[in-house]
């Protein structure tokens, strides 16, 4: 969804026009964020559709968003495409088991279809983790996503995605589509929206305690992130062993942590702090907050962090909010990360990989004092960097790869 709606405002500065269908908010259980249409034009039409009632749903075992709307959207758009206008359809979301229908339509109405990869949709990753460590639901999940995948990437016109490791993978399942479009672009900085964060501040719940030093991180948890997290734990332990005085007043949060709805998140980062006596300076809310609330939060920090996954494909979409709220930020990856690249387009100083950094932990114990001391260097960005990964250069190269599409 963040990929489509900070790319409406400039689709159309590039030759296209664009409608938006999307499940009403009322059928969903994420949090929800009304200011998030404040970014998007005036003139940009939005068509909604309806989902099957998750409590029904649910004791069948298909609580997806996805599949609880699939026939709403199939009803929907077959009405929209008969009125012949359309030449292109854009699947940008996690919820990947409605891209099947791009098969259907490409057939039933001769419109090709391109998909955004956020994600990877079928993935062994978790096949040889123990039960604890795999997604709820993983048993189903897992053979449905092996089953849905094929019937909408077979078919695909064009593939974008935010990893070339994800386009790579899927060329290679499928010889069908070797030869169509595909675009590694990754999401952009959009920086309207911290202009609206700022507005309506006050809005929002304070998540912090101010009368600590406060290190950040907002988006998903996991076992997966545990060799990103380990060695900051490790530095802060040194540091309340070594400098109890000092290191006693900071604190790390991470927020928002699970996708379970409000209050059934189970906590993948606290486990691992209570393992080096950390429980009184780690704080672990696995209840998601909404889109603003995130960037008035990270504004609210003395310093962020974004720890990676020890898959070397992930890179994390959530970097540039980051970025924007001009904070000095600590980045931890797997040291074949494609985000690593990006980081040092920005010439972050602090951009490390938890598997090659010489002397990290060194490294790790100094930037936590900066934190606690409030000594860092105005954070200046490099200017090339931040035009490139602007949300208009993004949409631009999301438009150069649908022209590829419907003139090929």
């Amino acid at each position: 969804m963040q990929r489509v709606r900070m790319s409406l405002p400039y689709y159309k500065n590039f030759g296209w026009d664009a409608e938006v269908v999307m499940v009403n908010p009322i059928y969903t259980d994420m949090a929800r964020d009304a200011l998030l249409m404040q970014s998007i034009p005036t003139d940009i039409k939005i068509h909604t559709v309806a989902a099957f009632d998750k409590s029904l749903t649910s004791k069948l075992g298909l609580g997806s968003i996805a599949l609880r709307s699939l026939w709403y959207y199939r009803k929907k758009v077959n009405q929209l495409l008969q009125s012949g206008k359309y030449n292109l359809i854009y699947f940008s979301t996690t919820q990947f088991a409605v891209c099947i229908l791009g098969a259907y339509w490409k057939k039933r109405f001769n419109i090709p279809y391109v998909i955004d990869m956020q994600d990877p949709w079928h993935s062994d990753y978790y096949k040889d983790k123990p039960k604890s460590q795999r997604p709820s639901k993983y048993w189903l999940s897992y053979r449905l996503n092996k089953y849905l995948e094929p019937i909408a990437i077979k078919q695909v016109n064009g593939l974008i995605s935010v990893s070339h490791q994800y386009i790579n993978d899927l060329k290679d399942r499928y010889p069908e589509i070797k030869s169509i479009p595909a675009a590694t672009i990754t999401f952009g900085a959009f920086e309207p929206d911290m202009e609206i964060a700022i507005e309506n501040k006050d809005k929002f719940e304070a998540l912090l305690d101010p009368a600590f030093k406060n290190l950040v991180y907002i988006g998903r948890g996991g076992n997966d992130m545990h060799k990103a997290i380990t060695p900051l734990f490790e530095a802060l332990a040194k540091g309340l062993t070594d400098e109890p005085k000092i290191f006693k007043s900071i604190k790390i949060y991470f927020i928002g942590t699970s996708y379970a709805p409000a209050g059934q998140g189970r906590p993948t980062i606290l486990p691992l702090a209570k393992n080096y006596g950390l429980e009184n300076n780690v704080i672990e809310i696995t209840d998601r907050i909404s889109y603003y609330h995130t960037l008035v939060t990270l504004l609210q920090a003395d310093a962020l962090f974004v720890p990676g996954s020890d898959d070397p494909a992930y890179t994390a979409s959530k970097i540039y909010p980051y970025v924007l709220a001009g904070k000095p930020l600590l980045t931890l990856f797997n040291s074949l990360s494609p985000a690593i690249n990006t980081l040092n387009e920005y010439q972050l100083p602090y951009n490390y990989t938890y598997d090659n950094t010489p002397q990290l932990p060194l490294k790790l114990y100094t930037f936590l004092k900066k934190v606690i001391n409030h000594s860092f260097d105005i954070t200046i960005y490099n200017v090339d960097a931040i035009k490139k990964h602007s949300a208009q250069n993004m949409a631009l190269q999301q438009c150069n790869l649908f022209n590829q599409v419907v003139t090929k």
